[in-house]
C-alpha cells in the first residue's frame, strides 16, 4: 500500500520520536525502528545507510546530554572492543550475509531478555578479559546482522552499572561506531542518501525530540526496575528479529 509523501514524513517524525525516547532509556532503538520504516520505501540496503544520518545526530545529542555519566573504565574495555567487533562484523557481513544469522541473533536476544526478566543475569557479571571478549563478540554479532545497539545493550546487562551510566556508555560506543561507518556510507551511497533528505530531516527532528523526552523519563525510572525494563526491550527486539521475513 502506497501512502503520500506528506503522510510518510509525519510517520518518520513519529517513529523517530519513539525511537529516540526508547534509545534514551535503553541505549538502542533508533536503527531498530527507523530502518524498517525507511526500507518500506527504498529497500533495506539504502535504508541501513540512510538511517545512519538520524542515528548519528540523535546519538551525538544524547551523548552531549549524558556525557558526565559515561563509565570510562567500561568504555575503554567493553566499549572499545564492541566498536572494533562491530566494524569487523560489518565487513564480514559482505561475505557472510544470511537470514540464518538474523534468526540466531534474535534467539540470543530472546535468551538474554529472559535472563534479565527472571533476574538470572544479576548472577552473571563480566570482569577482566571476559569484558573485552564480551564486547568484541557482541559487537561482531551486531555488525553481522546490522543491529549493533540491541546486542550491545543485551551484553551490558552483564555489568553492574547505574542506569544513566548504562545508557551514556552505550551511547559513547554507538558514537564511535557511527563515526567509523558514516564515511563508508557517504562514499558508497552518498548520492542516494542525499535524495532522501526530507525524510531524514523529519526522522532526525523526531529522534532528537524523543531523545529529550526519553532522557527525562530515564531519571524517573527506579534503579530496581531498570534492568528488567531493558531486558523486556531486548526480548521484544529478539522476537521481531526471529519472526521477521528476510528475502
Amino acid at each position: 500500500m502506497m501512502i503520500s509523501d506528506a503522510v510518510f514524513l509525519i510517520l518518520a517524525i513519529a517513529v523517530g520520536a519513539l525511537a529516540g525516547a526508547i534509545a534514551s532509556v535503553s541505549g538502542f532503538g533508533i536503527g531498530s525502528l527507523l530502518t524498517p520504516l525507511l526500507s518500506w520505501r527504498v529497500g533495506t540496503k539504502l535504508a541501513v545507510a540512510a538511517v545512519s544520518v538520524p542515528h548519528l545526530a540523535a546519538t551525538a545529542f544524547r551523548f552531549w546530554m549524558m556525557r558526565k555519566h559515561v563509565d570510562r573504565r567500561l568504555l575503554w574495555s567493553f566499549g572499545v572492543m564492541s566498536a572494533a567487533g562491530g566494524l569487523t562484523g560489518a565487513l564480514l557481513s559482505v561475505i557472510a550475509e544470511s537470514p540464518v544469522l538474523t534468526k540466531v541473533f534474535g534467539g540470543l536476544l530472546i535468551f538474554t531478555g529472559i535472563m534479565g526478566l527472571t533476574g538470572l543475569s544479576q548472577q552473571l557479571r563480566f570482569h577482566g578479559w571476559v569484558a573485552w571478549a564480551a564486547g568484541f563478540l557482541s559487537g561482531m554479532l551486531g555488525g553481522l546482522v546490522g543491529n549493533q545497539g540491541g546486542i550491545r545493550s543485551a551484553a551490558m546487562l552483564g555489568f553492574d552499572v547505574p542506569r544513566q551510566a548504562f545508557v551514556a556508555t552505550a551511547t559513547a560506543v554507538g558514537l564511535i561506531v557511527d563515526g567509523a561507518r558514516m564515511p563508508v556510507y557517504l562514499v558508497t551511497q552518498g548520492d542516494q542518501i542525499a535524495r532522501q533528505w526530507p525524510v531524514l530531516l523529519a526522522a532526525t527532528a523526531g529522534a532528537i525530540a524523543g531523545t529529550i523526552v526519553g532522557e527525562r523519563l530515564l531519571r524517573r525510572i527506579p534503579e530496581s526496575l531498570y534492568r528488567r525494563l531493558v531486558a523486556a526491550l531486548v526480548f521484544s527486539l529478539g522476537m521481531v528479529m526471529l519472526l521477521r521475513n528476510d528475502h
